[in-house]
């Protein structure tokens, strides 16, 4: 199968890309050209279109098995295994996503949870503790801010992304308001009795 030159662009790029992203180049040209496929693709059509070895091809169908990124399919009368991306990239980038924090994230917030158990015996390790409980708690909002926004269905979290700093204002106006009625005493409570010298 010959690769058109848009389609091999693609392909390369992808490559170079994941090994930044910490996968494997092969891995990372399967996926692109699985993702750009209009059917699913069998192991030899990989390896064909790719230049790469059927078992190459093989463990890195495996990787992205491993990671959620691929389906598996049959045809009738052909008994090998066809491969083929999700048709939904928000459902591709949530998987990603979940992986990643599954894999990457959820090991260094356990680590950080131990260590913030430990007492520390010197001036410098309670500053490195008192950094590292930082940490930890930029990761859990993060991490908690994320999961809020993967329980959202994708035409809300579309509408999210779109609005970008739009939310900033959003929010400044949000606290003026807070503010301007701040004075007010909230319901069934009373304003504290003002004394002369006020």
């Amino acid at each position: 199968m010959q690769l058109s030159p848009l389609v091999q662009r693609f392909v390369l790029h992808f490559g170079e890309m994941g090994s930044r992203w910490g996968i494997n180049r092969t891995v990372g040209q399967i996926y692109a050209l699985l993702f750009t496929a209009a059917r699913p693709l069998n192991a030899d059509e990989i390896a064909e279109s790719l230049g790469f070895s059927r078992s190459n091809v093989s463990i890195g169908l495996k990787e992205l098995e491993s990671w959620n990124l691929v389906r598996l399919s049959h045809q009738p009368g052909d008994r090998r295994e066809y491969f083929s991306a999700p048709d939904d990239v928000w459902a591709i980038f949530r998987t990603l996503a979940e992986e990643r924090r599954r894999r990457e994230i959820d090991p260094t917030l356990s680590m950080l949870r131990e260590v913030q158990l430990e007492t520390p015996s010197d001036p410098d390790d309670k500053h490195a503790q008192r950094r590292m409980q930082e940490m930890y708690e930029l990761i859990l909002l993060v991490t908690g801010w994320f999961s809020d926004m993967q329980k959202l269905d994708v035409a809300t979290l579309e509408k999210l992304m779109r609005l970008g700093s739009r939310v900033t204002k959003l929010l400044e106006v949000k606290d003026k308001l807070s503010g301007a009625l701040g004075g007010k005493p909230a319901e069934g409570k009373r304003k504290p009795a003002r004394t002369k010298k006020e």
